[in-house]
């Protein structure tokens, strides 16, 4: 699995639901607010340096944008959320691109969310782990940039987040440190994000490692 992640590929961006791919295979979505450290987590997950742009500039991916790792597999890199810079007509236009994709899309088999672990669960946090509830679909959030944290802090946080989402979602959303700096979480998140796309055994959940 770890190879196939490694083999991901620039597919395609899409700005309208006329620009998707085919609605097959299987896709892992990934959402975050705007310099939650989403394109390095992509980066890390995949171990492509430059396979997402990284940006100081809030609000770079204004696309869909897709990565394959294997035939019909697929990640796709949502636009960073909650910048109050972008015009609010292109704002509403992601809107409705986004709850249109996650209405419909077949392929979609699972939703990852990036939070700033120093700024976790913010309302549009919420909001995308809500779409993927409602579709039934599985969720897990990284708790990304906790090498900005100490450890003690980091699992006060981890514990804190998973209360939350437990009470909020019941045991449907997973949740996770995470760092692309120091690669903490890598291989567990690499786990879960590949068994969503078929690409190795789904783990038990009390098999994953938490941290």
């Amino acid at each position: 699995m770890s190879q196939l992640l490694e083999n991901a590929r620039y597919l395609l961006s899409a700005h309208t639901s006329r620009q998707l791919p085919p609605d097959d295979g299987a896709e892992v979505a990934f959402a975050g607010r705007s310099n939650a450290g989403k394109s390095s987590a992509l980066n890390a997950l995949t171990r492509r340096n430059a396979l997402a742009r990284v940006s100081k500039t809030p609000g770079r991916t204004q696309q869909l944008v897709f990565f394959e790792v294997a035939p019909q597999a697929s990640l796709v890199d949502l636009p960073g959320y909650g910048y109050a810079k972008v015009p609010l007509e292109l704002q509403a236009h992601w809107q409705a691109f986004i709850d249109q994709y996650f209405r419909t899309r077949q392929a979609l088999k699972g939703l990852v969310v990036v939070m700033d672990i120093r700024h976790p669960l913010r309302d549009y946090d919420r909001q995308m782990l809500g779409y993927a509830v409602q579709r039934g679909l599985p969720a897990h959030a990284l708790l990304t940039k906790a090498d900005k944290l100490g450890r003690g802090q980091q699992m006060q946080t981890l514990k804190q987040v998973r209360k939350e989402l437990s009470s909020a979602f019941g045991d449907t959303v997973g949740v996770q440190l995470f760092s692309g700096e120091s690669k903490q979480g890598v291989d567990e998140a690499r786990l879960v994000i590949g068994s969503w796309l078929g690409l190795n055994p789904a783990p038990a959940a009390a098999e994953i490692p938490q941290g």
